[in-house]
């Protein structure tokens, strides 16, 4: 069996709320609440769920952008969960990412071409000319001109800005990308240009991605495998025909009666969720979706359902489904 590219352990990230003059815990947010999942070389496994749920979270702390409460994670089959700046540095070429902002997370004082060359610049040691035809080459690849390196982020469109993204994010060819709505903020017609790009870069280097979502559409067009989450924890993980095609979990249920679908005759039956969703800093006992849930029971109430195997490849956290 192909070792993961990365393999997280009952992930967890807790933050304190603090108040008063002398910062006193008086609470803790449960952002992620024992997350594990795997993703395997050339794999897109997407994360989906309602905002809030933790999804870009987990991504943070894959990438060790936060330093997890608890649980492993393994890139690579290293161990990096309690690393330090020093020794987690080598493994930062490994796993990079794709973020939401296009624009945000480009400096505005540096060119398209310093913004490519800087990993290059941190991690190889690489003349300045070879620097300059790589950066030319990751460009064209991702579909901008070599010309477009001597102009700013100001200069391109969105659509454009988030192809310098991704160029930036193959520069060092790592085997991880974490891609958090990677498309959310682009016109329809763009985002599928970016999602086939992402497809046909994954074909050509085998690169696993961990695409994070809120557009159904989005995940069934890219996606192999789906995990769904909800408040800190996966619900339901299996493969993307699956999912869509026989959900177990009553919210993978409701997210996917929710997706619009781009045929004015289909007729879908819609799921209502009643209530509002509970705090994370105040989970609910038991099973975290009961207060929601259209057929919970007593047992849901007051017994947390573990994550388990029900066929191949296909888990989910109920009491009531098989």
């Amino acid at each position: 069996m192909t070792e993961p590219v990365v393999a997280v352990q009952g992930l967890q990230k807790y933050f304190p709320v603090q108040r008063g003059i002398l910062r006193r815990t008086v609470a803790t947010v449960r952002a992620v609440d024992g997350v594990t999942l795997a993703i395997a070389p050339g794999e897109t496994l997407c994360l989906v769920g309602e905002s809030g749920c933790g999804k870009s979270t987990v991504g943070r702390l894959i990438l060790r952008l936060m330093q997890p409460t608890g649980g492993r994670i393994l890139l690579r089959g290293t161990d990096v969960t309690t690393l330090g700046e020093a020794a987690m540095r080598p493994h930062r070429r490994h796993a990079q990412m794709v973020f939401q902002d296009p624009y945000a997370s480009l400096n505005p004082r540096l060119t398209a071409g310093m913004i490519v060359g800087e990993p290059l610049e941190n991690y190889d040691d690489m003349a300045g000319a070879d620097r300059r035809a790589k950066v030319a080459a990751l460009l064209e690849r991702v579909g901008l001109r070599a010309e477009a390196m001597h102009k700013y982020a100001f200069e391109f469109s969105g659509g454009q800005r988030q192809r310098l993204g991704i160029a930036r994010a193959l520069a060092l060819d790592p085997g991880l990308i974490v891609a958090d709505e990677a498309v959310s903020a682009l016109d329809v017609s763009v985002q599928a240009q970016v999602l086939n790009l992402l497809m046909d870069l994954q074909e050509e280097r085998g690169i696993a991605y961990l695409f994070i979502s809120h557009d159904l559409g989005v995940v069934e067009h890219i996606g192999h495998r789906i995990a769904v989450m909800y408040l800190g924890q996966i619900v339901e993980l299996a493969p993307k025909a699956t999912i869509f095609a026989a959900p177990l979990h009553p919210y993978t249920e409701a997210l996917i009666a929710a997706a619009p679908i781009p045929d004015p005759r289909a007729r879908t039956e819609r799921i209502v969720l009643e209530g509002d969703i509970p705090s994370a800093m105040n989970p609910p006992s038991g099973c975290r979706f009961h207060t929601r849930c259209p057929i919970a029971v007593a047992r849901c109430r007051t017994e947390a359902p573990l994550l388990r195997q029900v066929a191949a490849g296909h888990a989910v956290a109920c009491h009531l489904r098989p």
